[in-house]
């Protein structure tokens, strides 16, 4: 089924976060626009990028290419987000 808001893709974010990075639904719940993510996260680390953005695409229905992804997209969730959204609500 087809994400068509911007909630499912938060919810969807959120979800892709605690599965991948084993973090507790409490404490993604808690992101923030302006919650750092890559560098600040130690479960966040450059292995961890590649299933992430792996289970983002089968979640989201996305295709991300390799020159998308750079560090201001993974610095924060809000940054995050924002590039989660565009991809999938075209």
């Amino acid at each position: 089924m087809p994400l068509t808001d911007a909630g499912d893709v938060d919810a969807t974010l959120r979800a892709v976060l605690v599965d991948v990075l084993g973090l507790s639904r409490e404490r993604v719940g808690a992101f923030t626009e302006t919650t750092a993510l890559f560098g600040a996260l130690p479960e966040f680390d450059s292995m961890a990028v590649a299933g992430l953005l792996t289970e983002l695409e089968e979640r989201l229905g996305i295709l991300i290419e390799d020159h998308e992804v750079d560090a201001d997209m993974l610095e924060t969730y809000g940054n995050l987000l924002t590039f989660s959204r565009a991809k999938t609500l075209r």
